[in-house]
């Protein structure tokens, strides 16, 4: 509730190749589900490339032991973000490790950031959440678009 008023929020969840900077899978949410519910479902999503997902890299709202187990399970590395947890702080080796994986996770947040500097993606457009996955799905299609055009200009 913001001032009396009643808001209701949708997240946005992606997978985006680490190499290519391309959206291999987007989803969206109402903002009250929690992250951690959504990693298998677009790791698995992502697996329609010709190599196999190698590593996933992801942030602190995906941190947990299902995912965890999920990945380990999967044979695919753990680049998970750690965060503090209330039986424990993150040690100065943890602290480190985020600090590299947030090398490789700056290129999943440029989607976020140019969908939302250039699309409006920061405020959901409609009040259906179908229109709005559309209009997710539209915005990851022409992402693609740009990123593979310069993708082949430089090759």
């Amino acid at each position: 509730m913001k001032n009396e008023t009643p808001h209701y929020g949708l997240k946005e969840h992606a997978s985006v190749d680490v190499k290519s900077g391309l959206v291999l899978a987007t989803t969206m949410t109402p903002a009250s589900v929690h992250d951690t519910n959504y990693l298998p479902y677009l790791t698995l999503a992502s697996c329609h490339t010709e190599e196999p997902v190698k590593k996933v890299y992801a942030d602190k709202g995906y941190y947990g032991e299902p995912n965890r187990s999920f990945l380990h399970l999967n044979e695919i590395e753990d680049g998970i973000m750690r965060k503090d947890t209330r039986g424990a702080k993150i040690t100065k080796r943890e602290i480190e490790r985020n600090r590299k994986i947030s090398k490789k996770r700056y290129i999943v947040e440029q989607y976020f950031g140019l969908s939302h500097l250039y699309h409006g993606a920061y405020r959901a457009r409609f009040t259906v959440m179908m229109k709005n996955i559309w209009d997710a799905m539209c915005r990851q299609m022409a992402f693609n678009l740009f990123r593979g055009s310069k993708l082949i200009v430089e090759t």
